[in-house]
């Protein structure tokens, strides 16, 4: 399986990049996994909701830039549906059995994503209704990966 996480904004904190070279070395274990950052725009603290769908639509073009028509598109969204890790695990192996094989994982910038993303991608989830930092939630997506490919594979994970 070929993962992909597509991302808006470079990680500068340390302690993220090596949780996130953590994973990315146990994943290596089960999937190709390529990490792929897009840069953000800078916003301004009162932005208008005009000037952010701007800034959304642009990080969303270099985002559309790094989808292919065969790509399996799964966004993360605050409105996207919410599952338990056993769940999701289930629907990456399902999505593998059903020969789709090349998952692209879509983290927007701060702002979200824009309209034409979300209407790109095949699915969204949600893993709260708390929001978090786009940095984290990079982490966060990769461990829940990994805990897939774990659960996938009937191996220990820690529940």
């Amino acid at each position: 399986m070929n993962v992909k996480v597509l991302c808006v904004g470079k990680i500068k904190e340390k302690f993220y990049r090596d949780a996130i070279d953590e994973y990315s070395k146990r994943l290596s274990k089960y999937c190709s996994l390529k990490v792929v950052e897009v840069a953000d725009e800078k916003t301004s603290e009162n932005a208008s909701d005009n000037e952010i769908d701007i800034v959304k639509d642009k990080e969303g073009e270099r985002i559309l830039k790094n989808i292919t028509d065969k790509d399996f598109v799964i966004a993360l969204a605050i409105l996207g549906k919410q599952m338990d890790s056993v769940a999701f695990s289930k629907y990456i192996e399902d999505l593998g059995i059903q020969g789709r094989s090349d998952l692209v994982f879509v983290i927007g910038g701060s702002l979200g994503l824009s309209d034409k993303v979300l209407s790109r991608s095949d699915y969204q989830i949600s893993f709260s209704k708390m929001t978090f930092p786009h940095q984290l939630m990079r982490v966060i997506l990769l461990e829940q990966i990994y805990r897939g490919m774990r659960i996938m594979k009937n191996e220990p994970y820690h529940k």
